[in-house]
């Protein structure tokens, strides 16, 4: 089945707002893992706005669950994940004055940047994925800087489902077909919820991770955290 890594930037948020400690962030991951989502994705900025670097440190001692570490690759970051050595890095494009992600990295035009840091962090035996937009030459840009992944940006097809989903994972389709044939895995995030999640992977058929924070912490006020990751996991299933 598909994995399900759950994005805690936002119980983060919800930490900071008080400058306190409460929520705790590593209790609230081992939650998330003992409830049976098979991995912590965070994204630590360089304004620290919800995700600290110590954060990152705290979640690689103390979860016994795959971390997945992205950002956008500053020295500040590169050397952050060079010393914690999480299973997967995830490298995204974001500037520091953007609310969220919202592009995937151009393979081609940054082929050799990109290319430097994916060694860099595969000789410390790190899975390397790069965020990019549903396109195929990006897809096989990717392949060429040997990228072990794809996160593929769902951010187009959640806006679109409910106009056209058939439409909307048209290209997202394209590119999983192209990655397997090419082999390179597919991870997916952005905007995914338990509405477009199922007839995502289904259409998919090949996605090996989806990365999700916004929406199953949002789902989680009015459900409870339990119940809304069985109900994740079993759309996966």
């Amino acid at each position: 089945m598909t994995k399900l890594s759950v994005n805690i930037n936002k119980i983060a948020t919800l930490r900071n707002a008080r400058g306190e400690d409460y929520p705790n962030l590593v209790k609230s991951a081992q939650d998330i893992i003992g409830f049976g989502a098979q991995g912590i994705t965070v994204h630590p900025r360089p304004d620290e706005r919800h995700i600290r670097y110590s954060d990152a440190y705290m979640l690689k001692e103390k979860i016994n669950s795959e971390l997945n570490i992205e950002g956008n690759p500053n020295i500040n970051f590169i050397n952050l994940v060079n010393e914690i050595k999480p299973a997967q890095v995830t490298l995204v494009p974001d500037s520091e004055d953007v609310i969220t992600s919202n592009a995937g990295w151009d393979t081609i035009n940054n082929a050799s940047f990109l290319s430097d840091i994916v060694k860099e962090f595969q000789l410390n035996s790190i899975r390397v994925s790069i965020f990019i937009n549903p396109e195929i030459k990006m897809v096989e840009g990717a392949k060429k800087i040997n990228a072990d992944r794809i996160e593929l940006f769902t951010g187009p097809y959640a806006k679109e489902y409910n106009i056209d989903k058939f439409k909307a994972v048209e290209k997202y389709i394209q590119c999983s077909k192209v990655a397997d044939e090419i082999n390179i895995d597919v991870n997916a995030g952005h905007d995914l919820n338990q509405d477009n999640l199922r007839f995502f992977v289904e259409s998919t058929k090949n996605i090996k991770e989806v990365s999700i924070g916004h929406a199953l912490i949002t789902e989680s006020l009015y459900n409870g955290l339990r119940p809304t990751i069985k109900s994740y996991l079993d759309i996966l299933k």
